[in-house]
């Protein structure tokens, strides 16, 4: 009988194992999904960010477990938000500009260039991030993870998660969002440099067709 309950507590520990092995594959093969769609977005949309960042707000929330998910995008001393997902809502209108500060987690984000989670938001509102508090009362959220979008160092805005219940992100889940925002952050790049290619490319060809012009009326002469 002893011998026998060893044997069920290893075919348990077999059971368990198993569980924990499939539940890892099938975050793996998520994630993989996930970013096999961004690059997607990304390759059919080389100068359009719009979609590409749709895409990965909501890829955010999805597999953070977030109910929502807010990208910030920043130049110069003003941040706007680009895009949401989510049934929360937006507590600032999109496209309405407004100056990052560190008293509220994107704004933090922004400011010192590193993931900024919070577990209560309404524990550290008075302290920390006093002006939150419109913003969670509007929308009710109370675990936030914000982190920045950084091109060289630079913060060009910031990808925000949300929870309205008090329950902190597992590390796996901050490094998946830190992930997301490299991936933004790839997509805003290749963006930029697209269109400064097609300029260059349009301030090539205008010049050619000058010379062109030039050497017709040369050999007229």
């Amino acid at each position: 009988q002893i011998k026998l309950l060893e044997t069920f507590a290893d075919q348990a520990v077999i059971a368990i194992e198993n569980v924990r092995l499939f539940h890892e594959l099938k975050e793996s093969l998520e994630q993989q999904t996930a970013t096999s769609h961004i690059l997607g977005v990304i390759a059919g949309s080389p100068t359009n960010i719009q979609p590409v960042l749709d895409a990965v707000a909501e890829n955010a929330a999805r597999l953070c477990d977030a109910n929502d998910a807010i990208i910030h995008r920043r130049e110069g001393e003003f941040a706007e938000v680009a895009t949401s997902y989510g049934p929360i809502g937006l507590t600032r209108p999109a496209g309405e500009a407004f100056r990052p500060t560190r008293f509220d987690p994107p704004g933090r984000a922004m400011l010192e260039r590193k993931t900024v989670h919070v577990e209560d938001i309404v524990a550290e509102l008075d302290k920390e991030f006093p002006e939150s508090k419109v913003h969670q009362r509007i929308s009710g959220s109370r675990t936030i993870l914000a982190t920045p979008l950084l091109r060289e160092g630079v913060s060009i805005g910031s990808i925000m998660i949300r929870r309205t219940e008090v329950r902190p992100f597992s590390a796996k889940q901050i490094k998946l969002l830190e992930t997301f925002a490299a991936q933004a952050v790839i997509a805003i790049e290749n963006v930029r440099l697209f269109k400064e290619i097609e300029e260059r490319n349009a301030e090539l060809r205008e010049a050619l067709d000058h010379q062109t012009a030039t050497a017709e009326v040369l050999g007229i002469i």
